[in-house]
């Protein structure tokens, strides 16, 4: 994972419940969640099994980004999961491959924030 990078992730429960972050370091990040060292609704609802996620360049690309999808219904959410990740496959049980699979498979784009008028 390249130091300056951000990354927008999603993490679900078995049952689905959804959590959607941003974190410097997904590696470290997922491990807290799995382990349940972040406190609140990810670790209540269990939500540790990474299903999505997309690199940003900035922390500003990234909050946009977050802030934009925080916004979307959650069937619309669910779609974004299963377009690249159908099975709901947990990415995070061998981070580092599923890393290089899923950013080959969704052809990472680096997103970049809107300039303002």
């Amino acid at each position: 994972m390249p130091p300056n990078s951000f990354y927008l992730y999603i993490v679900a429960s078995r049952n689905r419940v959804l959590y959607l972050g941003i974190t410097r370091n997904l590696k470290r990040r997922l491990l807290a969640h799995k382990t349940g060292e972040i406190p609140g609704f990810a670790t209540k609802n269990r939500c540790n099994r990474l299903v999505w996620f997309e690199k940003h360049p900035t922390p500003e690309s990234a909050i946009e980004r977050e802030e934009h999808l925080r916004k979307w219904a959650r069937a619309r959410k669910i779609a974004l999961i299963e377009r690249e990740n159908p099975s709901w496959a947990d990415w995070g049980e061998d981070l580092g491959s599923a890393m290089k699979k899923a950013a080959r498979k969704m052809h990472v784009k680096t997103h970049r924030p809107r300039k303002s008028s």
